[in-house]
């Protein structure tokens, strides 16, 4: 059976590709790469070496919870400049919080409607004093509680969003 080695790419829809692409350029730094020659909107952006994100145009609806994470180099600015640009969604996955192994994590809504979860890994350099806001911020060390009473899955207290050296 083959195994999946990593993730290339992800592809969020837009309503708007001009304006989608310039948000993932503009605001979170990712570079344009050559997209194929379809014959539809499309914007392909290079996140690392080996992945990257997509973004085409069709008239979908975006999903409330499916979501992208995108690991930042500062979250705290991110979490400043989201913040001002009133685009920090607290209503799908809880508030902006400090995970229990130290991951950073809160969500935002691209131009779109897209939701895209900005993490940064265990030990970054965040300072919390700035997570003073209740509307948006949990306030203490937790992951997200749904009510649901329904804790199937695979779980452990030692869960991590960072493995290894993928940090």
């Amino acid at each position: 059976m083959p195994k999946a080695l990593s993730i290339n790419h992800m592809t969020l829809i837009v309503d708007d590709l001009d304006k989608a692409a310039k948000f993932y350029e503009t605001e979170l730094g990712l570079e344009p790469l050559p997209a194929y020659k379809f014959d539809y909107p499309a914007a392909f952006f290079k996140i690392n070496d080996t992945q990257q994100l997509h973004v085409t145009e069709w008239k979908d609806t975006p999903s409330f919870r499916g979501h992208v994470c995108l690991q930042v180099d500062d979250w705290g600015a991110a979490y400043a400049r989201f913040r001002e640009l009133g685009i920090i969604d607290v209503e799908p996955w809880g508030k902006v919080r400090k995970l229990p192994d130290g991951t950073f994590q809160m969500f935002i809504r691209d131009p779109a409607g897209n939701l895209v979860e900005i993490s940064a890994p265990p030990g970054s350099d965040v300072d919390e004093s700035k997570l003073d806001d209740p509307a948006l911020c949990q306030g203490d060390v937790g992951a997200y509680v749904s009510g649901r009473d329904d804790a199937r899955g695979l779980q452990s207290e030692d869960a991590s969003l960072y493995h290894g050296n993928d940090q």
